[in-house]
């Protein structure tokens, strides 16, 4: 049956299936945890915590140990395998040309604002990688679930694999092999660092150079490289929609299996990233073991996902309710942390911090907009049918005013 999208699209209050907004609600509060040291720091600080002008021990050691272990790569890959089922919710299946039609425009203001939040705002973007591995994804959309699971989750295994034998080699590979690994990284300074910092507390002029500059190093590796993990993920997030699994249809076995199997990870990695947080700086006690187990977040954000779908479909709905209407919102809200944050560390109207705010100072400003946003995402959607930033994509998307109150 074809399905009119002016009438009726996947994002109408009626049509939401409450456990994918509850994840979307997680994902987006806990990916800000993560992007926060995207907004505080030059990018080259982000995977280099010695190249940080504070010293990462004491409590800056757990906050980021914190990220490192629940955070870390789980909640991006939560976003994009969520995405990946939109793309079904709002395309259909190929044969729906109407319905086609609608997914190439809503994919195309997405891509433009993209470019603008990138440029303007933040370069650490996502949402045109987004858009560009959706223009992959969206040829995929018929296939049966299982083989959009089977080849999404073993090319997701694949590349972790991979990720995770370079990084091993990296500490504990042959010193030929290390040696010329080494080389082809690129070597960043303290020094460099600082010219960084201050170039973004310089002025609105110095801050966009920097970001253009990461903008430009950054889309062009996602463009090139992230699209084929981002494909991957995508796909299983589809494949897993099309089975029942977001909306509670797999045996409840299942479910306790992939948590039972998460957990373990988390506690490994938990232990390794441990062991390596408390080291000397500039040592790996750990010989590459931490980096090659985090390379696979996909078991722990599967887990993550479980715990949702179980909260949401046994009678425990009452635990995420907090976490839905930040989830109906997911896009205001991801685009409302960049404006916050970036008024905070480095727009001219903001008090422009930026390299003055340590990993434990990060934290408090990560739960003061995730308070910010548990509160204000049901007041809105009281009275309004979806996010205002929703509303725009949305009449951008269908080519007219679309009604926003409820009940309009």
């Amino acid at each position: 049956m074809t399905i009119d999208p002016p009438v009726l699209s996947p994002v109408e209050p009626t049509s939401r299936i409450a456990s994918l907004d509850v994840m979307r609600g997680l994902a987006v509060l806990g990916i800000l945890a993560v992007n926060v040291v995207s907004f505080a720091l030059p990018f080259m600080v982000y995977d280099d915590a010695s190249l940080s002008p504070f010293a990462v021990t004491g409590a800056n050691a757990v906050a980021r140990w914190t990220v490192d272990v629940f955070f870390h790569q789980k909640f991006i890959t939560l976003f994009s395998m969520l995405f990946g089922a939109s793309v079904f919710l709002v395309g259909g299946e190929r044969g729906d040309p109407a319905r086609g039609r609608l997914l190439r425009r809503r994919l195309f203001w997405l891509a433009v604002i993209a470019l603008i939040h990138g440029l303007a705002f933040w370069y650490g973007d996502v949402l045109l990688l987004y858009a560009w591995s959706a223009l992959f994804v969206m040829l995929m959309r018929s296939m049966r679930a299982k083989t959009l699971i089977g080849v999404g989750l073993g090319v997701t295994l694949a590349l972790g694999a991979m990720q995770a034998i370079a990084t091993w080699m990296m500490v504990a590979g042959p010193p030929a092999v290390t040696e010329a690994m080494g080389q082809g990284e690129p070597q960043y300074t303290a020094a460099m660092v600082a010219e960084a910092i201050a170039a973004y507390r310089s002025g609105w002029a110095g801050a966009m150079g920097q970001n253009l500059q990461s903008w430009m190093f950054l889309q062009g590796a996602s463009l090139t490289m992230f699209v084929f993990s981002t494909v991957a993920l995508m796909m299983l997030g589809m494949g897993l929609f099309k089975s029942g699994f977001f909306s509670g249809r797999a045996p409840t076995w299942v479910y306790a299996a992939l948590i039972a199997v998460g957990g373990a990870v988390l506690a490994l990695l938990g232990v390794l990233e441990w062991t390596e947080a408390m080291a000397v700086p500039n040592t790996d006690p750990t010989r590459g073991l931490a980096g090659a187990v985090a390379s696979f977040p996909i078991f722990v954000t599967l887990a993550y996902v479980s715990l949702i779908v179980l909260a949401t479909t046994r009678g425990l709905a009452w635990i995420t309710a907090a976490l839905r209407p930040v989830g109906q919102m997911a896009f205001t809200n991801y685009l409302t942390q960049t404006l916050i944050m970036t008024t905070i560390f480095y727009m001219p109207w903001g008090p422009r911090l930026f390299g003055q705010v340590d990993y434990v100072q990060m934290w408090g400003l990560v739960l003061g907009v995730w308070a910010l946003q548990l509160v204000w995402s049901p007041l809105w959607l009281s009275r309004f049918s979806m996010g205002p930033l929703e509303w725009v994509w949305r009449c951008l998307t269908y080519g007219r005013r679309v009604p926003i109150r409820k009940g309009g």
